[in-house]
């Protein structure tokens, strides 16, 4: 792991001890369970959407919500996760990713269920999850997917936290960012896999990652390719290699109108 999946993975501990001692797991559980039988509230397809748009011959994107980063600090003063979801959405984004981690991006639970709320398309809790107790949360809080982050984790964690995931009917995006990495997440049932272009040790973002790895790939898998996509060159590059969903968060986060930048980009 590196310096900083170390620092956040330790602070994520100590959190999701805080977080039991004040909403039991058994009330967590209950939510999400509720949640399912609301029809507001239900899973709403987070890859079918994806494999929605891509069918149609068009890039599934995952439009991220994100306040802040730790390597770039603050990208938008004006922060309306609202405002920003249904801006996506007009502009035809697949999904919706929603920075939840407090201490290191500043998000929260509360900008999740505010841009869930103002939109009808799936949504993403983008957090470390490293505890089925972050798994029951996302469900009560309305989340659709969930990210397991394979440099967190070990296989049977991720395998865990899969099947948990999977019996609330949630999501899973699980994220790479090397070929042994790429390995252990081929060992997981979800169809849809990321391939992180940031180096989370030094911060350096590349395009080369995914493609370096792309033969690794089975046909099974829907690949998203992470961070980096910042032209339409980028969007051409990934596309001729039939890298057709994407996620893409601070280039949006720094225009004006996040929604125009997604339209502008995937013109």
């Amino acid at each position: 792991m590196s310096d900083i999946l170390d620092k956040i993975v330790a602070t994520k501990k100590i959190e999701v001890a805080n977080c039991v001692n004040k909403v039991s797991l058994a009330n967590q559980r209950e939510q999400a369970e509720a949640n399912n039988l609301d029809a507001r509230l239900k899973p709403r397809g987070f890859i079918q959407s994806i494999e929605r748009k891509i069918s149609a011959g068009k890039a599934g994107v995952i439009t991220e919500i994100k306040k802040a980063s730790p390597s770039k600090g603050i990208l938008r003063e004006n922060f309306v996760p609202a405002d920003i979801a249904r801006s996506y959405e007009k502009h035809g984004a697949a999904c919706l990713s929603v920075l939840t981690d407090v201490d290191y991006f500043q998000g929260c639970n509360d900008y999740l269920q505010q841009a869930r709320a103002a939109c009808s398309i799936p949504v993403l809790r983008k957090d470390f999850t490293i505890d089925p107790y972050q798994v029951y949360e996302a469900r009560a809080i309305g989340a659709d997917a969930i990210l397991l982050i394979v440099a967190c984790l070990e296989l049977n964690q991720m395998k865990e936290l899969e099947a948990c995931a999977h019996e609330l009917g949630l999501d899973v995006l699980v994220e790479v960012h090397n070929a042994p990495e790429l390995e252990q997440a081929l060992e997981l049932k979800t169809p849809l896999l990321g391939i992180n272009n940031r180096n989370l040790k030094t911060f350096e973002v590349t395009l080369q990652t995914t493609l370096s790895l792309l033969s690794m790939v089975p046909s099974s898998k829907t690949l998203v390719t992470e961070s980096g996509i910042l032209s339409r060159a980028d969007v051409r590059l990934m596309r001729e290699y039939q890298v057709n969903a994407f996620l893409v968060g601070e280039a949006f986060m720094r225009a004006a109108d996040p929604g125009a930048a997604l339209s502008e980009l995937f013109a």
